[in-house]
Formats: structure tokens, sequence, C-alpha cells
């Protein structure tokens, strides 16, 4: 079983020699997500669309496809509706567990959490299908995620000392490592429901 810092070492593999462009894509993305909550309808429409885009960048970038930053953009063409039917679920669920008091949202909002690249991975999935396959992938797997996000709280107070520019190297170091969260847990996941089939 991969641990934290296995995933933030295959980050670092993956970033290597890329990481103006990652640096690029964190940054715009940043700047596209910030635009967009000035308005509801903003966020409703194209909030979906980049953060499917986004979470393409990633996979992409682990899996050696080296993508420019035009992929934060393929959301707008081909998985518009989908996109928008996720993102705003994600949130609704998360916001209404959240609702039972702060432990109850973050957990939900872990079991949730793998639905952006589940989606990047099956743009014509159902969104309904898209979080129920998150919560069963996550079942098991949250505390590994949290440990991953409590490894970077070192870097998090550097990037405070900052004024938040070490950001810009860390958004990208967290999304990649993420991401080969996914494909590790990913791949356990069809490993257990192909033996499952077996048996």
């Amino acid at each position: 079983m991969l641990y934290a810092k296995d995933f933030r070492q295959a980050a670092r593999q993956k970033l290597a020699g890329c990481w103006i462009t990652a640096v690029l894509c964190a940054l715009v993305y940043s700047v596209l997500a910030g635009a967009l909550q000035a308005t509801v309808i903003g966020v409703i429409l194209l909030g979906g669309p980049f953060w499917w885009g986004y979470h393409s960048f990633w996979l992409a970038q682990i899996r050696w496809q080296k993508p420019g930053l035009e992929k934060l953009f393929d959301g707008l063409q081909k998985c518009f509706v989908n996109s928008i039917a996720v993102y705003l679920l994600q949130g609704i669920f998360t916001f209404l567990w959240g609702l039972l008091f702060v432990i109850p949202g973050i957990v939900k909002g872990y079991s949730y959490a793998m639905a952006p690249f589940i989606l990047a991975d099956n743009p014509g999935m159902d969104a309904i299908e898209v979080i129920d396959t998150s919560r069963n992938m996550m079942t098991g797997n949250k505390w590994r995620l949290f440990c991953l996000d409590m490894s970077f709280i070192g870097w998090h107070i550097l990037c405070g000392l900052t004024m938040g520019i070490g950001y810009l190297w860390l958004s990208p170091y967290i999304a990649c490592s993420r991401a080969q969260f996914y494909e590790a847990v990913r791949t356990e996941y069809e490993m257990k429901a192909s033996a499952q089939q077996t048996i």
C-alpha cells in the first residue's frame, strides 16, 4: 500500500522538467476560479467545466502526456453538462452534510474527493454514479487522503512566510500528488471489484 510520501515522491517525478507549465496551469485556474466567484451564474455555468479541465490536466500530467494549458478549457467542449452536474452535486452534498456539524462535512468532503478525477476518466458517466463511485472508492481510504493533505502543513506555513508566493509551486505539487493518490486508489478499487466478480 502506498502512503503520503510515496504520492509526493511520484508527483515530484512527474513534475520534473514540467514545472513552468504546471505553475502556469495552477495560476490560470486560480485566476479563473476567483473571477467566476464574482457571479453565481459564472460559478454554475463555468465552474464545473474549468474544474473538470483542471483535474484532467493533472491526470494527463501523471500519465506522462505533458498537457498544455489548453487542457484547462477542454471541459467547455468535452464535458460541459456533466461537469456542471457533478460540480454542483458534490458541493451541495458536502454542504448539506456540513450542516450536521463540521466533522461530518469534512468526512463527506473526502468521500467525494475523487469525483473530479473519476469524471475526467469517464466524461459520459452519470453524475450520481460519479458521486457514488467516489464514495465507494474512498471507503477505507479517507484517512490516507487526509494524511496526504496534512503532510503539506509545513509547506503551507512556508508559503505563508512568502506572502503566498510559494503557492505558485505548492498548488501544482498538491494537485499532482492528489492525482497520484487517485491513480493508486482507482487501481486498488478496480482490482478489488475484479476479484469479487471472479468469486
